[in-house]
């Protein structure tokens, strides 16, 4: 998959020490890209739009 046109927002969860960091890019056509900020070169997970509204109301409700 081609995620050169992903625009990368970093989580307001992640901490700034380097430690849990999480960016996103939901500008892609039909899907959303998450990938580990200290690994910008390593592997990016995709998941539909639907999905990843399903993973963001299962974690807001402590279900993930």
């Amino acid at each position: 998959m081609d995620l050169t046109g992903a625009k990368w927002r970093k989580s307001s969860w992640s901490s700034g020490d380097g430690g849990t960091c999480v960016e996103v890019a939901a500008n892609l056509p039909g899907l959303v890209a998450v990938r580990d900020s200290k690994n910008p070169l390593g592997p990016a997970l995709t998941f539909s739009h639907i999905e990843w509204h399903a993973f963001l109301h299962a974690a807001k409700a402590g279900d993930v």
